[in-house]
C-alpha cells in the first residue's frame, strides 16, 4: 500500500525541489506527475517510449536522430532513462525557459560528446 501511494505523488523533497528549480507551482507539478506516470508507470522514460510519444506529437518528421539528441540531454545523470525530475526540468527550460536557458539546451543537445566544443 506504501509504495502504491508514492507512486501517486510525488515526495515533499521531490516537489520542493522543483518549485525552486523550475516555474511551475505545486499543482501543476502534480498534474504533470500524473501524466507521466500514465505514460511510464515504472516512472522512467526510456528511448523507445520517448521516440513513440516524439512521433505521435510530430508525425511528419524524422524522429530518431532527433529524439537521440534530445532523450541524451535530457537525461542528465546518463542512466538510460528519464525520471520525472528530469522531464519537468527540460521541459520547464524548453517551454518557457529564458533565450539563454533555451540556448544552452540547444547547445548541450548538439554537443554529442559533452566536451563543451
Amino acid at each position: 500500500m506504501g509504495a502504491q501511494s508514492s507512486k501517486d505523488r510525488l515526495s515533499k523533497a521531490d516537489v520542493e525541489f522543483l518549485v525552486m528549480n523550475t516555474r511551475y507551482d505545486e499543482n501543476t507539478i502534480q498534474e504533470w506527475y500524473r501524466g507521466f506516470m500514465a505514460d511510464c508507470p515504472d516512472g522512467k522514460l526510456n528511448t523507445t517510449a520517448f521516440m513513440k510519444i516524439y512521433s505521435r506529437c510530430f508525425p511528419a518528421g524524422n524522429a530518431s536522430e532527433f529524439c537521440d539528441h534530445v532523450f541524451r540531454t535530457f537525461d542528465s545523470d546518463k542512466n538510460g532513462f528519464i525520471d520525472f525530475k528530469e522531464f519537468l526540468l527540460a521541459i520547464d527550460v524548453t517551454s518557457s525557459g529564458s533565450p539563454e536557458e533555451k540556448l544552452n539546451w540547444a547547445f548541450s543537445m548538439k554537443d554529442v560528446d559533452g566536451n563543451g566544443w
